[in-house]
């Protein structure tokens, strides 16, 4: 027999107030929870903050209660409020995200920023473990006439971060490859920046990171081996083969590891090595030039 439809009305304000009460019994801050509840209702209803302020009396409809209230579940669970709205905002774009992609973070709007500083027009441009597309699709988004290529060993992350290039209206200028760092390009392929968010967490401090980071978010992308620098081992004297002479490398990195990742660079002969901090004066990116002496 099929389910009889929920026809009960709820007023808005009410399920808001219901859901930030859910919420606020297992997240840490009280705001976070105000925020996703009413984000999650707003989704759900097609509505705004406005709604909220100065429509609260309004009606929502039975289906709609019993949507808003399951979505309320699952953030209960610590699922992660992107993947639950299967979008997310980064560098003033909507990029689509579920679970097989990081969830785009305002530490890496820092590194787009900094490349942004760099890019000339019709610059090609690699991306290195680049997940959802967030970094190489701003950057392309933001310049005139370059292009990129977004590299990631998983399927389903190149899967995501193609849907992301077709909804920017950037699939033209993208190519999306699945493998191992460089092991997806050809041979000789050269750009003018190679850029990397890649795994830097330390392996054993993978348990310690909050329950949306560490229960639902892709570990592949998280792991960085047990000090955490292996993908900058792998990335920093590879990036030489594939950089035209004066091209620029850009890692974002763990607060702690600039000290280790610019030796990395050093040794590998870039030059003009600096450390760059983020808004919370964190130190978060590194970059180098590479040398004319590198091969």
């Amino acid at each position: 027999m099929q389910k009889p439809v929920n026809t009960e009305e709820f007023t808005y304000r009410a399920l808001y107030s219901e859901g930030a009460a859910a919420l606020s019994a297992v997240l840490e801050e009280e705001r976070e929870a105000q925020l996703d509840a009413r984000l999650l209702l707003e989704h759900v209803c097609g509505t705004s903050l406005q709604t909220l302020l100065l429509d609260g009396d309004r009606s929502v409809s039975g289906p709609e209660a019993e949507l808003y209230k399951t979505l309320i579940e699952r953030r209960c669970t610590r699922e992660p409020l992107a993947y639950i709205l299967g979008k997310w905002d980064f560098m003033g774009l909507e990029f689509g995200v579920s679970s097989d992609v990081l969830i785009p973070e305002q530490d890496t709007e820092n590194l787009v920023e900094e490349v942004m500083r760099e890019v000339c027009d019709g610059d090609r441009i690699l991306d290195l473990c680049t997940g959802s597309g967030c970094i190489l699709l701003s950057l392309l988004h933001y310049s005139n006439g370059s292009t990129g290529v977004g590299t990631d060993l998983s399927e389903d992350a190149v899967a995501a971060a193609r849907k992301n290039a077709c909804r920017l209206g950037l699939s033209d200028r993208s190519d999306w490859r699945t493998g191992d760092l460089f092991e997806a390009l050809k041979p000789g392929e050269r750009f003018d920046i190679i850029v990397s968010n890649p795994p830097y967490i330390r392996r054993e401090t993978i348990g310690e990171l909050a329950p949306e980071v560490r229960i639902h978010e892709p570990r592949m992308a998280l792991d960085g081996g047990e000090d955490g620098l292996d993908f900058y081992r792998r990335i920093i004297p590879g990036a030489a083969d594939h950089l035209v002479t004066g091209g620029m490398l850009f890692l974002e990195i763990g607060y702690d590891q600039a000290e280790q990742v610019s030796a990395l660079m050093e040794d590998a002969g870039y030059y003009e090595i600096r450390t760059i901090k983020d808004y919370g004066g964190n130190d978060r990116i590194v970059c180098g030039i590479k040398s004319i002496h590198q091969k």
